[in-house]
């Protein structure tokens, strides 16, 4: 690898496998068999451990530490992963961690995401594509968060929990139930408040999809009716307007109950 992209400074391990393109800053430690794909720029005083795997063209600032041991008292130092994919934005003082062998045994962040300063991924968590997690979002073990989900800072959300695709939850929100897709979520502890119809705009869905969004949203928590009722309702919805699959299937396998 060329010298000039790795500080004088940095610890790099014998194992590591770093593309020629990847660049390094001063005191950066970058563990044993950490995989880190081209075009990917880490900042100083950053820590990577384990078996970690980076993909292209992410940018990590500053004083984050990814791919440590989880912090799970069954954790016995098996061999679990941390996976991030591609062009991904990791701010300062980030911490990720592995998963573990009783779960998923991978933490894993896809492509395209936003990840602000302070954030922690908690074990087996499972991070999708284009989402912003805003400052101090903390996701305790086993959360999913799907595609363009925007989770405001200070959101904590409980363990095991899944949101949806196109959430976005206020500043200060905790969660301790699954949040269905579209839906905006404020409270502690949270609360449906509405649909992300701004986010539905700049994503490009019509007027009429919206609209349609609205409505099942009513059904879900305005109509007075039932869970099982209300997806009955919503199945009949889709065949008019696909986009509402994605909140009969996110409901379907739900485990936690959704916000209410």
């Amino acid at each position: 690898m060329p010298a000039a992209k790795i500080h004088a400074t940095a610890i790099i391990d014998a194992t590591a496998e770093l593309d020629s393109s990847v660049e390094v800053g001063p005191y950066s430690i970058i563990g044993a068999k950490v995989k880190i794909d081209a075009g990917t720029r880490i900042a100083g005083h950053v820590m990577i451990n384990g078996q970690t795997v980076i993909g292209k063209n992410n940018h990590i600032f500053q004083y984050s530490s990814l791919g440590e041991a989880p912090q799970d008292k069954k954790y016995n130092g098996e061999p679990t992963l941390l996976e991030i994919g591609d062009n991904n934005t990791i701010r300062e003082f980030c911490t990720f961690n592995r998963g573990t062998v009783q779960a998923k045994n991978t933490t894993k962040i896809g492509n395209d995401n936003w990840i602000m300063a302070y954030v922690h991924i908690a074990h087996d968590c499972q991070i999708a594509n284009h989402t912003i997690l805003a400052n101090n979002t903390s996701l305790a073990g086993h959360v999913d968060v799907d595609d363009y989900a925007i989770l405001g800072g200070f959101t904590l959300i409980h363990q095991f929990c899944k949101v949806g695709a196109h959430v976005i939850t206020a500043v200060g929100s905790v969660v301790f139930k699954d949040i269905p897709p579209y839906v905006t979520a404020a409270g502690y502890d949270a609360k449906p408040h509405g649909i992300n119809a701004e986010g539905l705009k700049r994503r490009g869905y019509s007027a009429e999809s919206i609209l349609q969004i609205k409505r099942a949203y009513k059904a879900l928590y305005r109509n007075g009716l039932s869970l099982e009722a209300a997806k009955v309702e919503l199945a009949s919805m889709q065949k008019a307007t696909p986009e509402i699959g994605l909140l009969t299937d996110f409901l379907n396998t739900s485990t936690r109950g959704i916000v209410r």
